[in-house]
């Protein structure tokens, strides 16, 4: 596998963790809605782990689809959740949505990362399930920058 410098370039943070009563809601914007979902899907890497402590020297491709907006960004969430918790246990310090079909709710993204190492990363809390509790996608002219609200299981 060969990784160019654009693999390894790391976009600026543009998310924030805000406190729940149990849970943790992860607050994520950007320029486009899908660098929203981006942001939304790093940060849920960076409340499991540092991130400053991962290096990219895997890559893997999702593929995900839901019946509307919200559901796309249960899906595409819990498909990365998925990724860290099963076989790959691919923790991602970058997040790149390939396609985006706002029709259709469909996305293809590639998560650059490694695996999972507790001798080299630290575990900070788990993250069980993503939810519907609150979900929030903002996207309207009118909003300055589209934004995403997700609740955490943890």
């Amino acid at each position: 596998m060969d990784l160019t410098n654009e693999d390894l370039t790391i976009p600026p943070v543009k998310y924030e963790y805000l406190d729940h009563t149990a849970d943790v809601q992860l607050h994520a914007w950007g320029e486009s809605l899908e660098e929203a979902f981006e942001q939304c899907a790093i940060a849920m890497y960076g409340y499991m782990t540092d991130l400053r402590r991962v290096e990219i020297t895997d890559i893997h491709h999702v593929e995900v689809e839901g019946h509307d907006i919200q559901s796309l960004l249960f899906q595409f969430l819990n498909e990365l959740l998925f990724v860290f918790s099963a076989e790959s246990y691919l923790v991602a310090k970058k997040v790149k949505i390939n396609e985006f079909d706002r029709e259709k709710f469909k996305i293809k993204a590639t998560i650059y990362g490694e695996e999972f190492n507790i001798r080299k990363h630290t575990q900070e809390a788990e993250v069980k399930a993503i939810t519907y509790s609150a979900m929030q996608i903002l996207d309207q002219p009118d909003v300055e920058r589209p934004e995403v609200f997700v609740i955490v299981d943890i």
